[in-house]
């Protein structure tokens, strides 16, 4: 069963690397779907049938887990728009995203 898990997470990102070399805003907005999240619950609601707690707290970490995500998103864009590298727009983004992790997990405490 890992096996087949790792398989199609692996899949759904080559298709979403392939699909945006071709057409970038469309792999984005296919990379920003709740493909993953919609695996995992699916998996975790397998994997411990009956237990609501568990779903409903991978759902709210979910819904709030976009704050900072989009806090990432939106730092290398603008970054890279200012003529930053690559690599240091997403070091930024990735220190803000961080933040906003460690955040998302105190408030969720």
């Amino acid at each position: 069963m890992f096996l087949l898990k790792l398989a199609v997470a692996n899949l759904i990102i080559i298709a979403c690397v392939l699909l945006g070399r071709r057409v970038p805003p469309l792999g984005g907005l296919i990379a920003t779907m709740p493909l993953i999240s919609l695996i995992v619950l699916a998996w975790l609601a397998t994997d411990r049938p009956g237990d609501g707690a568990l779903i409903t707290g991978y759902l709210k970490g979910v819904l709030w887990g976009l704050v900072p995500t989009g806090v990432f998103f939106g730092a290398a864009y603008l970054c890279l728009r200012k003529g930053m590298g690559l690599p240091a727009a997403l070091g930024v983004g990735g220190v803000l995203w961080l933040g906003g992790a460690f955040l998302h997990q105190w408030l969720l405490r």
